[in-house]
């Protein structure tokens, strides 16, 4: 079975969002907090995996 990295691309980059999106709506008073800072650098990895897997040269 062949693995299709455009497909994880973008199951990365849903993933990404996401994170983003609960990491802004657990930033109540501020965002220096351990919840938000994990779930943004959650994101972060998500998106550059996402980006990685979009722009890797075909095999």
């Amino acid at each position: 079975m062949m693995r299709n990295p455009r497909l994880f691309s973008l199951l990365y980059f849903v993933l990404g969002s996401m994170f983003t999106y609960l990491a802004i709506e657990s930033a109540h008073e501020t965002v220096w907090n351990v919840s938000t800072i994990a779930l943004a650098a959650l994101a972060a990895f998500d998106f550059g995996t996402a980006l990685r897997l979009l722009f890797a040269p075909k095999r």
